[in-house]
């Protein structure tokens, strides 16, 4: 078998900030595998949090031995954003193969579209009033939070946007205390759900903490491994493919999350719509779906994903699956 790697660049639609840095494109690491006959392919966004470069990623993928399966990756690769890319692209790869589509290979029920979160960047308060006010009618929007001064911006997005359903994202940019002090004004203002308020090496000050709105584990959930650190401090659990190493683990932590009590919300990193693909189906009846990756792209691949008043289609078989 075949594998090339490229790196490819998609332009946003405008700067994207979060607590961390800002951006104004995304980076990703294109994988394609073929037999000779048929190809797959597969997209992963490495991420410096986690210690992860363009550079390292690729390096990862071309230590693979040719005749790898995605029975094997587990073995070769730690979860992360290469093993990401190689299972989603060998799930393509036998999606072709079998003249089937990835869902029915993986046994599960015929995919529909969900509602997805779309993401307010951090900024000042005036201009995520803006940025609410413009995005007023989407159901359900995500503000990108994570200073200590952040309690006028919640009071600006829910100005700007009165009647949609917000959820918070800190990207571990809280203290504790700061986190307490803003729990009860969440409630009041409303907000959903929040995400990851503490830093993932700090997040023991959340067993004992009163929770008045569902608390949700990014940073600190990457896969399976990870569910017993999270007893007592999350109600929920955000499963990203770029984290989980592919939708092969993904699929088993959700199994594994809902069985141990959490809710379930499916991220994304900045990227297009190869990335988002596979995680549709893992979006199914999800609390939350935070797919909105394409939409703040300026330029997205060929056969995009849909997105429409029902929220993120699953992709066409042109796409991937």
């Amino acid at each position: 078998m075949r594998i090339e790697v490229s790196r490819d660049v998609f332009r946003l639609a405008q700067v994207f900030t979060i607590s961390r840095g800002s951006r104004t494109e995304a980076k990703v690491l294109t994988v394609r595998v073929s037999d000779g006959t048929h190809q797959g392919w597969g997209e992963c966004v490495p991420y410096a949090r986690y210690g992860e470069t363009l550079e390292s990623v690729e390096a990862e993928i071309a230590g693979l031995p040719s005749d790898v399966t995605r029975a094997m990756l587990p073995d070769l690769l730690p979860a992360g954003a290469a093993r990401n890319a190689m299972d989603c692209a060998l799930w393509d790869l036998e999606a072709k193969r079998a003249g089937k589509l990835v869902w029915d290979l993986a046994g599960l029920p015929t995919p529909g579209p969900e509602v997805t979160a779309y993401t307010l960047s951090l900024d000042t308060p005036e201009a995520m009033q803006v940025q609410a006010a413009a995005h007023a009618h989407r159901p359900l929007l995500k503000i990108k939070l994570g200073t200590p001064d952040d309690m006028p911006r919640l009071e600006a997005v829910r100005a700007g946007a009165p009647d949609a359903k917000i959820i918070v994202d800190a990207n571990e940019g809280w203290s504790a205390d700061v986190y307490a002090d803003l729990a009860p004004h969440l409630v009041r203002l409303g907000v959903a759900l929040v995400e990851q308020p503490l830093p993932a090496g700090e997040d023991d000050a959340l067993i004992g903490m009163e929770r008045p709105v569902p608390v949700c584990a990014d940073e600190s959930c990457h896969d399976r491994a990870s569910l017993p650190a999270l007893k007592g401090k999350y109600d929920v659990v955000n499963i990203k493919l770029d984290k989980t190493g592919g939708l092969t683990e993904a699929l088993e932590l959700r199994k594994a999350a809902i069985a141990e009590g959490y809710r379930i919300m499916v991220g994304c990193m900045v990227g297009s719509s190869l990335a988002m693909a596979p995680a549709t189906l893992l979006a199914q009846g999800a609390m939350v779906t935070d797919l909105d990756g394409p939409l703040l792209l300026a330029e997205d691949r060929d056969t995009p994903l849909v997105f429409d008043g029902a929220g993120v289609h699953p992709p066409a078989a042109a796409l991937w699956g």
